[in-house]
């Protein structure tokens, strides 16, 4: 079967088109039939070399992807799952070697994959997983109560623009982020105060919020920069892993999404809540695997609203 992957570490030119043997589930296993896998900064930062560890002893080509939608056409024998082949599907992935969502099939745990939103086509439901998820957990390991106020930077993203809308659906009340250009864009995601982006945000965020924030999602990396932006004893979610000795009581949430790769009832409820209108799913542009290398150099240039696609 075909993959997009590397053998060497280095810019977006280093991806090409692999064959690797196909595989099949065993017990607790399916398989999906990739179709989409979305494109995200943990994919560039990877291909770059990043997290070595995550491909020692392991033979090249290298596979990155955290999200894949498709089709399940294979069920390990014994799984006891919902799901039915045929059936489409989403899926979080923690690549590994060659295991990873930009394939054209991937065995997975049951517990990683969920039925796609319905009235979503696959390019779609690919940019939820991962980012749905660890928008998920950012909130729950900051654990505000109803009516708290939280900072969110990075708003105009796709995992910001998650935190922005799980925030409302919480009951969270929320002050996000954003140039000019992309105000209008937060304010439909359910920001209740906009202010300007910048290394300085927690200087406008207080000018909103005098007596500090309950709690800050970090979407944009600023990571300690942020910190003033936060009342005595709140919380800070960071999403590559930053942590820091805090004053005034703040605690930091280093958030890491393998936390949650095996709760499908999580991804399961994102699923619902697509349904149900609460969460928005944005698709950026599509590339077929053959140009895999231009959607991670478009990626790596900034700017893009939505998730890059790249389509089996």
């Amino acid at each position: 079967m075909r993959v997009v992957g590397l053998t060497e570490f280095g810019g977006p030119e280093v991806l090409g088109v692999h064959e690797v043997p196909e595989r099949h589930p065993g017990p607790g296993e399916v398989r999906v039939r990739v179709r989409a896998a979305a494109v995200n900064p943990t994919d560039t930062a990877g291909r770059a070399g990043w997290f070595p560890d995550r491909y020692r002893d392991v033979e090249p080509p290298y596979v990155p992807g955290m999200d894949a939608a498709g089709v399940i056409d294979e069920i390990g024998e014994g799984t006891d799952t919902d799901l039915r082949v045929g059936d489409a599907v989403m899926a979080i992935v923690i690549p590994s070697g060659a295991h990873g969502a930009y394939s054209e099939s991937i065995v997975l745990p049951a517990a990683s994959v969920t039925h796609a939103p319905a009235g979503t086509g696959h390019d779609a439901a690919s940019t939820l997983p991962m980012n749905g998820l660890t928008a998920r957990l950012a909130l729950d390991r900051l654990a505000l109560p109803p009516g708290a106020l939280l900072a969110v930077t990075g708003a105009a993203g796709t995992l910001g623009g998650y935190v922005v809308q799980l925030a409302e659906a919480d009951g969270l009340r929320v002050i996000a982020d954003a140039k000019d250009s992309d105000r209008d864009l937060v304010a439909s995601l359910g920001a209740d105060e906009i202010v300007e982006r910048g290394d300085d945000v927690a200087t406008r965020i207080r000018e909103v919020a005098p007596g500090g924030v309950d709690g800050v999602v970090d979407a944009a990396v600023l990571n300690d920069a942020v910190e003033a932006a936060v009342r005595d004893g709140g919380g800070i979610a960071t999403v590559r892993g930053f942590t820091a000795e805090a004053e005034r009581g703040i605690r930091y949430h280093a958030v890491l999404v393998r936390d949650y790769w095996l709760e499908k009832g999580k991804l399961d409820r994102l699923r619902q809540q697509v349904e149900e209108g609460a969460l928005t799913l944005r698709v950026a542009d599509t590339y077929p695997i053959e140009e895999g290398a231009e959607a991670h150099r478009r990626l790596e240039a900034g700017g893009t609203r939505g998730r890059l696609v790249i389509r089996f």
